[in-house]
């Protein structure tokens, strides 16, 4: 059975009334990690989209590249959508369900976050009830304000564009910090080790536009502190960095 499936399957209590405690309740089991992500993107996605009034068909588009749809499942995907955006509870009940669940690992809950900035910023507009709705998923997630600057300084355009953020190193760290603050975010980003955190394979692709920001970051503090090519490191490392 696909993700679509399972997923489809486990919000058909929502239409059933049960409500999304009873929907969390019954993901407990290692494998329902990655039915709980992509439930979470899938609800919270839908909320935000509407956020700022309407839901565009960019917004929609967005949500279909961050999961790879096979056309096979692309009935039961959009089966999930509607029951999201149709469910009555509150995006903040969600977010606690899912804080509660990745409780123990923020990289899983950052990597949501991701997903939700990949739909806000795609009808090419980042409207403030998007950043609102954000900010206090990031809050209620447990995510501290560096984590979100470092988040949106990566997908909003006209936000500052500080590499010591998207690292989350001080500018005043050695660059010998920097460097292993850098080779640690890539070795997270490796989509072995995002699968693993409960990540869906569906939505491990956002770690491309991750690896980019995070070499560009590493090549910006680099040049900065005049250290040129040392160690012959580079932004072309990827997973064996």
């Amino acid at each position: 059975m696909s993700i679509w499936r399972r997923i489809a399957d486990a919000l058909a209590a929502l239409a059933r009334g049960e409500g999304l405690s009873a929907v969390f309740d019954r993901l407990r089991g290692p494998r329902d990690r990655s039915v709980a992500f992509a439930i979470a993107v899938i609800a919270l996605g839908a909320k935000m989209a509407k956020a700022d009034g309407s839901v565009s068909r960019s917004e929609v588009r967005a949500f279909r590249e961050v999961f790879q749809i096979a056309a096979e499942d692309e009935a039961s995907a959009a089966r999930v959508f509607n029951l999201a955006r149709q469910d009555v509870a509150g995006y903040e009940d969600y977010a606690r369900r899912v804080a509660g669940m990745f409780r123990d690992d923020t990289g899983v809950l950052c990597n949501l976050m991701e997903g939700l900035f990949h739909i806000a910023l795609a009808d090419g507009d980042y409207h403030p009830d998007e950043d609102a709705f954000l900010s206090r998923v990031a809050e209620i997630f447990g995510l501290g304000q560096r984590d979100f600057r470092r988040l949106r300084a990566r997908f909003v355009p006209e936000a500052e564009q500080d590499p010591w953020d998207i690292l989350g190193v001080p500018r005043d760290a050695p660059l010998e910090d920097a460097r292993a603050a850098w080779r640690q975010a890539v070795r997270d980003s490796h989509p072995d080790r995002m699968i693993a955190r409960g990540v869906p394979e569906e939505a491990v692709k956002l770690a491309e536009k991750r690896m980019v920001d995070i070499n560009r970051a590493w090549e910006q503090i680099r040049a900065a502190r005049g250290n040129g090519n040392a160690h012959g490191e580079g932004a072309g490392i990827g997973s064996g960095a």
